[in-house]
C-alpha cells in the first residue's frame, strides 16, 4: 500500500472488516488503529462510506482519481440505507465531508462528526439532542483526505469555527479526530483492542452507542461554556 502511494499508482484496496463490529471474529480482525495508520500514509485516500448511496458516490470518485491509490473500508454490518429525502444528498460524499443532517434553525450549537457504520449512531443521537432543545448538526466524513482538499471556505462552512462543541464518532482510536473536535471537543472512540462477542454487545460494553454520543455532546457543550 505504501509503495502504491509512493509511486502514485491508481490501485484500489478494499477492506471489509472496518470496525469492532466484526465481533465474533475477535480483536485480531478489528482495525482499532488501522484506519488512522492508513490515513497517515501520504498520498493515500482512505474512504469509509456510511451507506450504499455514499458508496456509489465515492466509487465514482475513486475511478476518476488516476494519480493515486484509494482504500475503501467497508462494513459487513447491516447498516441502514439513509433516506435522502430526509437527509442531504449523498453527492456530498465527493467532498470528503458534508452536512448530512442540519441542526434545527440552521444554527448548530453542537456538531457530531461520524464515519461509516457509526453515522447511524450520530443521527440517533441528534434526534435525542434536538428533542431536548440542542440544535445539532451531523457531518458525515467518509474521506478526511478529500475534505482537506476542499477550500477553507467550504471546510469552515461544514465545520464553523464558532461552534466549539464537537464530537467525533468512530469505532477506533481517536488520534486524528482531535484536530477536528478542538479543545472543547470529545471523541467517542476505542483506545484499546476489541474482544470476541456479538457486535451489539461490544458496542454497548465499549460505549460506542448513541447514548454515549449524547453524553459526549453534553460534555463538550459544558467544556465550550454553552
Amino acid at each position: 500500500v505504501r509503495l502504491a502511494a509512493l509511486m502514485k499508482l491508481p490501485v484500489t484496496y478494499v477492506w471489509t472488516h472496518d470496525s469492532i463490529g466484526l465481533g465474533e471474529d475477535g480483536p485480531t480482525h478489528q482495525p482499532v488503529e488501522h484506519l488512522w495508520a492508513l490515513r497517515a500514509i501520504p498520498g493515500l485516500d482512505v474512504i469509509r462510506p456510511a451507506d450504499a448511496n455514499e458508496t456509489v458516490v465515492v466509487w465514482r470518485e475513486v475511478v476518476a482519481n488516476a494519480d493515486r491509490p484509494s482504500a475503501l473500508a467497508l462494513t459487513r454490518q447491516n447498516v441502514p440505507t439513509l433516506d435522502r429525502d430526509e437527509y442531504a444528498s449523498a453527492e456530498g460524499a465527493a467532498q470528503g465531508g458534508y452536512v448530512l443532517a442540519e441542526a434545527s434553525g440552521g444554527s448548530p450549537e453542537a456538531i457530531v462528526i461520524a464515519t461509516g457504520s457509526e453515522v447511524q449512531l450520530a443521527l440517533a443521537a441528534r434526534t435525542e439532542l434536538e428533542a431536548a432543545g440542542t440544535p445539532t448538526r451531523v457531518v458525515s466524513m467518509p474521506c478526511v483526505e478529500w475534505f482537506e482538499g476542499q477550500s477553507q471556505e467550504y471546510r469552515e462552512r461544514v465545520l464553523p469555527p464558532s461552534v466549539r462543541a464537537r464530537v467525533s464518532v468512530e469505532a477506533g482510536i481517536a488520534m486524528g479526530w482531535r484536530s477536528y473536535v478542538g479543545d472543547a471537543g470529545v471523541s467517542v472512540s476505542l483506545e484499546h483492542f476489541g474482544a470476541s462477542a456479538p457486535y451489539e454487545t461490544l458496542y454497548e460494553k465499549f460505549g460506542i452507542t448513541s447514548e454515549a454520543v449524547v453524553a459526549a455532546v453534553r460534555d463538550s457543550l459544558a467544556k465550550a461554556g454553552s
